[in-house]
């Protein structure tokens, strides 16, 4: 059990209860429901300082750290990272429209994404956001004729495709040259974009950006993508282009897995400063802003999901299923990319791990699992699962297939839980129904 405690957050009760910052997860099911999403807050607090006081120390004051929404957007989240000192990242008008309704500064947030919608614009505009990262040819026009409209002038930054391999997963590889995202820079489109922005008054070309995918365990793709990404901006600024920043992304690896080692935030950031030196004395050009954009790796590792186990199905010769309450609707990870989790019963904590099961879902799929062949506590009805590390791109990405209704999110802090996310209702799903 002890390899499965990820932190310092974590701790067994003298009841043998698993506990997150005191609160005894046994009764936070038996208070709150399952299956429940629950996030410590201590742990965000504590990913959003280890980034910006190491960025601090690295970039001086010449840095953002921009916490990206899609990993957990709900409106408890930003007055957690506005305290903190950090600014924000918005994919869509949704996304947009929560940060605000948290109170979230506009001028504290940009705006990324493909495929970006005239309202969407518009939207961003309107409110007043940061910035927008530019993605394709189209966009620029439409937001310059917005931006001329409204007699405003929207500091933008074009997205570039830096053709870095980052050894992860083909569906959160973002950095290389056959995706959908941004513009290469071998077939001319980035330079193609900068002339189209020349020429647009709506719009202040003020930067760069690129992210080259999510889960990232080495620090060199990060460095490489650094040193093609200044390389570009000294050329566009011999052009003529004021550039003044450059956003390198996120994609930092977190541990789901015991045997996971990612790089600890300050070695990571204490990398890129020294890459960023490197390359910037190399094409001789001033140090820009730098701004990084961690999601998972700020709420990943804080939050645990909790689930009641029905059924303990063995199948003779294959294999055993341990059955939950939840599944795929609320943590599609495993069904999308096969991603691994590590997992232990809540109510026997202190127990070992005898067991190999397989954790499987309610939905009617049958690839609806979380774990395959994973080491376990014996099971039985009535037990209470958690799944460690599910704070990103579970709740964000949950649904209602099978018409499940969506988890509630439970806040720690204090010892104490507090729904900041209430569950949804049979009433919530039919909501929308007409008849």
């Amino acid at each position: 059990m002890k390899d499965s405690l990820f932190s310092e957050h974590f701790s067994i009760s003298g009841q043998g209860h698993l506990t997150l910052d005191g609160l005894d997860l046994v009764a936070a099911a038996q208070e709150f429901g399952t299956p429940a999403y629950v996030i410590s807050e201590a742990a965000v607090r504590q990913q959003c300082r280890a980034y910006m006081q190491t960025m601090k120390r690295v970039f001086g004051e010449n840095f953002k750290v921009s916490y990206a929404s899609k990993a957990l957007c709900a409106r408890f989240i930003y007055p957690i990272i506005q305290s903190e000192g950090l600014h924000a990242d918005v994919v869509s008008d949704g996304e947009l429209y929560t940060a605000l309704k948290a109170g979230f500064p506009a001028s504290n947030l940009h705006f990324h994404g493909n495929n970006k919608s005239d309202a969407e614009l518009r939207q961003a505009v309107e409110c007043g956001i940061g910035a927008v990262v530019i993605d394709c040819l189209d966009e620029i026009e439409r937001l310059n004729a917005i931006c001329v409209e409204k007699e405003r002038q929207m500091p933008v930054l074009l997205r570039v495709k830096p053709g870095v391999d980052a050894h992860t997963h083909e569906f959160i590889s973002t950095g290389h040259n056959d995706c959908k995202f941004g513009f290469g820079i071998e077939d001319g489109q980035v330079y193609e974009a900068a002339r189209l922005l020349r020429a647009c008054r709506g719009l202040d070309f003020c930067g760069l950006h690129c992210h080259i995918g999510s889960q990232v365990f080495l620090k060199e793709p990060f460095g490489v993508a650094a040193d093609v990404m200044i390389r570009l901006l000294a050329e566009l600024r011999r052009d003529g282009y004021n550039l003044r920043e450059l956003i390198l992304g996120g994609g930092f690896g977190v541990k789901y897995m015991p045997e996971d080692k990612p790089v600890p935030v300050s070695e990571m950031v204490e990398y890129l400063g020294k890459a960023v030196r490197e390359s910037c004395q190399k094409y001789d050009t001033p140090v820009p802003e730098i701004v990084i954009e961690p999601g998972r790796s700020i709420v990943s590792a804080a939050g645990v999901t909790l689930y009641t186990v029905g059924s303990v199905k063995p199948v003779p010769g294959a294999r055993t299923y341990v059955a939950i309450d939840g599944g795929m609707p609320d943590n599609p990870r495993f069904a999308l990319y096969q991603a691994c989790y590590d997992a232990c019963i809540a109510n026997k904590a202190a127990q070992a791990k005898t067991d190999v099961v397989t954790i499987a879902g309610k939905c009617c799929e049958s690839g609806d699992l979380l774990g395959r062949d994973m080491k376990l506590q014996p099971a039985q009805r009535g037990d209470f699962l958690c799944v460690f590390s599910t704070g990103a791109y579970t709740y964000s990405m949950a649904s209602n297939y099978n018409r499940l209704p969506r988890p509630p999110i439970v806040l720690v802090s204090g010892g104490r839980g507090r729904v900041v996310v209430r569950r949804e209702s049979y009433e919530d799903l039919v909501r929308n129904d007409l008849q």
